[in-house]
């Protein structure tokens, strides 16, 4: 595998196809890389991403921009801009837009999930 550099014009956003009000971009996959998948989501206003979890991956999550909550250790926590959330394979985790705009996130899970 190559380096790759996405400039903002190359993120492309589409329609997530599990949740509804929910974008993605897809930066890096498992054609890739068999070590991560790298993506960002654009969270609608007062969407929710249910409580799951991921048998194998570790998620690593940065909110980007916007405010919300997060399913924590068993509790729905605020986030917001700046915020980073790791959250071990197995471990039940969610997130819910609170914010009036879009909750734009930056997400990394090894190994990859896409």
């Amino acid at each position: 595998m190559k380096a790759a550099l996405f400039h903002n014009a190359e993120v492309r956003f589409e329609d997530h196809p599990k949740f509804a009000g929910v974008r993605i971009a897809k930066c890096v996959d498992s054609a890739r890389t068999q070590a991560v998948s790298v993506s960002f989501l654009d969270i609608g206003a007062g969407v929710e991403i249910p409580v799951h979890t991921h048998d194998l991956q570790v998620d690593s999550i940065y909110v980007v921009s916007g405010n919300g909550k997060a399913f924590v250790n068993g509790e729905w926590q605020n986030i917001e801009e700046g915020h980073y959330i790791f959250v071990p394979a197995a471990v039940e985790h969610g997130i819910r837009n609170t914010g009036k705009g879009p909750l734009r996130l930056f997400v990394h899970h090894s190994p990859p999930l896409f």
